[in-house]
């Protein structure tokens, strides 16, 4: 499954692990760049420390290619891109800001830089600067989300950002989702809660049983009324109880505080009631708790006999 992404990335399958904050750590960015893919380490809300000691701790369980995500707003960020600068690590994803001030920098250091993007507009500006690829993120995706979806969202950005690579992430969870990207014209996918649910994750045991008993309108955006972007999490009393909030008009910097730190509390120490659990939305395709290797084998395998089925078509 050779590709423009694979070829760049030098990695097997054209998958890439999201950069989950909190629970995309090296051993679980090992794991996925070990089953053929390229896994993440998320640097969000982590002290740069932190992050030199897992990128570290990456190279010594992997030999294969992995990343980092960066939070361009993260008040450390200059620490953490030289940190990666100097680790040399294979690429980064970015967020959550401008990557374009970064790019000089991070490819001086022969550090590839794939920037997540929401819109068309951001898209333009990265290649327009010499990006390796980009991320197009729908609102199907868990965490921190925009105001298109992934398919709108993709087929928006393929006809602006060529001849770039573009990989699709929100809502994508089997093989059946990588092959329709791959049809869409994407040349690879992003994947998040997938990844998440897996025997390496870090993530508390309740939290991937809650997201494995799920279905799919489990799912809840907190923040959407006041800001036009939101955070995807499952539903449980702490979004009920936000929702409750947004909806009396309670200041902007109560929900904020309110927030803080649920997503820690959730997916880490695995407090349903007053936690948050990020994922997608497509719950109902992630029904057990296999490895890394299991989960890269079963997602080629469904995209290779979506694909085959796609081929036989007589259209």
């Amino acid at each position: 499954m050779q590709n423009r992404l694979t070829t760049l990335l030098k990695i097997t399958y054209p998958v890439i692990q999201g950069g989950m904050a909190w629970t995309s750590d090296a051993v679980l960015a090992a794991a996925v760049s070990n089953a053929g893919g390229a896994g993440i380490i998320g640097s969000g809300g982590r002290t740069v420390e932190w992050v030199r000691a897992e990128i570290a701790k990456a190279q010594s369980l992997t030999q294969k290619p992995f990343g980092v995500n960066i939070m361009l707003m993260a008040p450390n960020v200059q620490e953490i891109i030289v940190a990666v600068c100097q680790a040399q690590v294979a690429f980064v994803t970015t967020g959550a800001g401008n990557p374009v001030p970064f790019i000089p920098q991070l490819h001086a250091a022969g550090v590839k830089v794939i920037p997540v993007v929401p819109s068309v507009k951001l898209a333009k500006r990265v290649v327009a600067a010499g990006v390796d690829a980009l991320v197009i993120e729908g609102m199907e995706g868990g965490g921190h989300i925009g105001t298109q979806t992934t398919m709108a969202l993709l087929t928006n950005v393929l006809r602006e950002a060529y001849p770039v690579p573009v990989l699709a992430a929100g809502g994508i969870a089997d093989g059946r989702g990588l092959a329709a990207a791959l049809l869409m014209g994407a040349d690879g996918v992003q994947m998040g809660t997938r990844f998440l649910v897996t025997q390496e994750s870090p993530a508390h045991a309740k939290a991937k049983a809650a997201i494995v008993a799920a279905t799919d309108t489990d799912s809840a955006v907190t923040g959407f009324s006041r800001t036009g972007r939101g955070v995807r999490c499952l539903k449980n009393p702490f979004t009920e109880a936000y929702h409750a909030k947004e909806i009396a008009g309670v200041p902007d910097a109560e929900l904020d505080k309110f927030a803080t730190g649920t997503n820690r509390l959730g997916i880490l120490e695995g407090d349903l009631v007053q936690g948050t659990v990020m994922c997608g939305e497509s719950l109902n395709a992630i029904t057990d708790i296999p490895t890394c290797q299991e989960v890269m084998e079963k997602l080629v395998a469904e995209a290779r006999v979506t694909l085959k089925k796609a081929a036989a078509l007589n259209i």
